[in-house]
């Protein structure tokens, strides 16, 4: 899957609202880019942290820098500002592409299972009597 890269003048507007954020090193804008770049791509493809492209750095770092991100609130302000600007709305993860089973959204279950057991309980006994577990038994001398 190839990696969701910005429009230079989009990822202009987004390092400008990442450089107003407290708390935050932004200084080496391509790293930065690199590293939201590879936030999108984890968003987008729903996979493990480590399968994170190697050429963005390692998984681990990567993880780390977006779980900061997330404790001092940066992910919600660079959210609020795209949901304010029409002009990255592509961004935007929504729900209707998350796909969830049947069951997940109250469907009511399967009940094959109570018709087995059911069938089963009322089926004739088997052929095997319980006495034949005594009678295969060595006998003591």
């Amino acid at each position: 899957m190839p990696r969701p890269r910005f429009r230079d003048d989009r990822w202009e507007r987004i390092y400008a609202v990442l450089k107003a954020c407290p708390g935050i090193y932004v200084g080496q804008e391509p790293a930065t880019r690199r590293f939201v770049e590879a936030v999108l791509w984890m968003a987008r493809a729903g996979c493990a942290w480590r399968l994170v492209p190697d050429e963005v750095g390692s998984w681990n770092s990567v993880y780390k820098r977006f779980a900061r991100w997330q404790e001092k609130g940066v992910w919600a302000a660079l959210m609020d500002h795209l949901a304010a600007d029409a002009d990255l709305e592509w961004v935007m993860l929504d729900s209707t592409v998350v796909r969830a089973h049947a069951c997940a959204a109250g469907a009511k279950k399967s009940r094959v299972i109570k018709r087995l057991a059911a069938r089963v309980a009322a089926s004739p006994a088997s052929c095997t009597a319980p006495a034949t577990a005594l009678a295969t038994r060595w006998p003591s001398a």
